[in-house]
């Protein structure tokens, strides 16, 4: 039977592994590149070398209760306000050129929100099968508009998806970067939208994670106002602060492709659970239907 001694030595290596188990999970709860490969670097420089980031969660160390609570402390997105019929939009120039030829879109004023208008529909091809989107006017117009016009100008065509994470908190398949690292862009960027405008300058509820659900289709950015061209798609929910624009969701019958994608899973290669997706996913071509 063990002494008083050696339970008070037992207790106390415990609690030293709690803290230093804490202590890491708080380490990989900053934020990340999406490259993986700068970890620790300054939103500050990010911004200027157009650096992307994602705020990951716990890590995938966790017991199965500290996985539930950091679910049921996500809260629902919030509703959305009703957008003007028509909105102007503003796309400055970025920090670094375009890294691969494109322009700004030639459209920025008067983008229709409602009727017709509200929902466009998408078809993206790759290499590992077709995913359908559905992108949402209505709330995040300006982000559409872009995407769609580095669409209409191949920008995305022969681009590979270079980034796949398979965290519980966090699950996303990561692309839009011609160069594959993460530091990619098109040359401009554009304000945040839904869910980040439906919260005050301020407001501390702005940085506690909300549900980023299984289908949803979200930019990356540097940092609130530096959205370009990469994006990702959320195969798993996820949870994330509202500083990431929602802006379409994958059609239902594409989700097998990204869960075949997710099943082969990733390299590792920026960390535990975050990675090059192990099937090599090349975007062949994005379409309006």
């Amino acid at each position: 039977m063990p002494s008083n001694e050696q339970r008070r030595a037992a207790a106390k290596r415990k609690l030293e592994r709690q803290l230093a188990n804490r202590a890491e999970r708080a380490r990989r709860r900053k934020q990340l590149t999406i490259a993986g490969s700068v970890l620790g670097v300054v939103v500050a420089v990010a911004a200027v070398t157009g650096v992307y980031f994602l705020t990951k969660g716990e890590d995938n160390q966790n017991s199965a209760s500290e996985t539930k609570d950091a679910s049921l402390s996500a809260a629902a997105p919030p509703a959305a306000k009703a957008k003007p019929e028509l909105v102007d939009c503003t796309y400055r120039d970025g920090a670094k050129p375009a890294d691969k030829p494109v322009q700004k879109p030639s459209k920025a004023q008067g983008i229709p929100t409602t009727g017709g208008d509200a929902k466009v529909s998408v078809s993206m091809d790759t290499n590992q099968g077709p995913i359908g989107l559905t992108l949402n006017n209505a709330e995040s117009p300006c982000t559409v508009n872009s995407f769609v016009s580095l669409a209409s100008q191949n920008y995305f065509d022969g681009t590979d998806c270079h980034r796949m994470t398979a965290d519980e908190t966090l699950k996303v398949l990561q692309c839009g970067d011609p160069t594959g690292t993460g530091m990619g862009g098109p040359g401009y960027e554009f304000d945040n939208e839904y869910p980040t405008d439906q919260y005050a300058e301020g407001d501390p509820s702005s940085q506690v994670p909300i549900d980023y659900k299984r289908g949803t289709l979200a930019m990356a950015n540097a940092g609130p106002g530096t959205n370009g061209s990469q994006f990702f798609i959320v195969y798993g929910d996820s949870q994330l602060p509202p500083q990431y624009t929602i802006f379409g969701t994958v059609d239902e019958n594409s989700m097998a492709t990204l869960d075949k994608i997710a099943q082969i899973g990733q390299d590792n290669s920026n960390g535990p659970g975050d990675g090059k997706p192990n099937a090599p996913v090349t975007i062949q071509s994005v379409q309006l239907d």
